[in-house]
């Protein structure tokens, strides 16, 4: 978070809505054929998080010969709340966002970064934005009716997950982010309802190459989290990835300055090549 922002070298447009925007950086080799990472910044679905806390990595990344598609979507943020606090998220704009951004990605892409091969496509996420890009994933796999269900898994190489909140039973049970997952999905019934669509460990499996990336020391986001996919994607019959960093934290993962992050480079050098 100390890193200044790093400017993309292209911005698009996904949406009419001044959040629905990709931040486009291009492989610093200026290699054609250069794989894709697309980037899903987190900050628990809030409004105060924007993709600008990540741009760092996302320079760090097309230094590395990646193209990367750095996505915003709207966030929490509800002026009617008499106490002035926060909201996580917005039901159901942040997922219709995100549906959209990597629908149109594609074409996007092919404009904005030629130098990208599109079949090379990786999906990466931190936090939430970890939940959003295992969800991304997981799209073919929604329930029956759900306005975000792709007819055909979609074309990736992969997801790797970066201290994600991957499954939101157990988030809302270690009151992560503070209560975030709760204000995003509602309680009770309306929390039941909603999780069905959007719960990374509800939509399980996906055959989709995935692999988590989990500090040990992780305050924000535990390791029981993300251990908790990981046993989810096992009793569903898929292998999921679980890279533990020892004496870790939270985010050391998107820090390019920080070990951790180099490691996250390598796996999704690992998926994408």
């Amino acid at each position: 978070m100390a890193h200044p922002p790093v400017a993309a070298d292209r911005t698009a447009a996904y949406g009419s809505h001044p959040d629905q925007v990709i931040d486009f950086y291009l492989p610093g080799d200026g290699r054609t054929g250069a794989p894709l990472v697309v980037l899903l910044h987190g900050g628990a679905w809030r409004d105060r998080y924007d993709r600008q806390h990540v741009s760092p990595m996302a320079g760090f990344l097309a230094r590395r010969g990646f193209a990367v598609a750095s996505v915003e979507y709207r966030r929490g943020g509800d002026p009617s709340r008499q106490d002035g606090g926060e909201v996580a998220g917005r039901w159901p704009e942040t997922f219709d966002d995100v549906a959209a951004a990597l629908d149109a990605l594609p074409e996007l892409a092919a404009r904005e970064v030629p130098e990208a091969d599109l079949r090379r496509t990786v999906v990466t996420g931190h936090s939430a934005g970890g939940h959003l890009a295992l969800w991304a994933a997981a799209r073919h796999v929604l329930p029956e009716g759900s306005p975000w269900r792709l007819p055909a898994p979609p074309p990736l190489r992969g997801v790797v997950a970066l201290a994600p909140i991957a499954d939101l039973a157990v988030a809302v049970e270690l009151d992560v982010c503070e209560g975030a997952v709760s204000q995003l999905l509602g309680e009770g019934a309306e929390f039941e309802e909603r999780c069905a669509h959007v719960d990374p460990a509800l939509l399980l499996p996906t055959g989709v190459a995935t692999v988590i990336v989990q500090g040990t020391t992780d305050l924000d986001v535990p390791r029981a989290v993300s251990e908790a996919f990981v046993d989810a994607a096992a009793k569903a019959g898929e292998t999921v990835g679980l890279t533990l960093l020892p004496g870790v934290g939270h985010f050391p993962l998107i820090d390019p300055s920080a070990d951790a992050c180099a490691v996250v480079a390598e796996e999704l050098e690992q998926l994408a090549w």
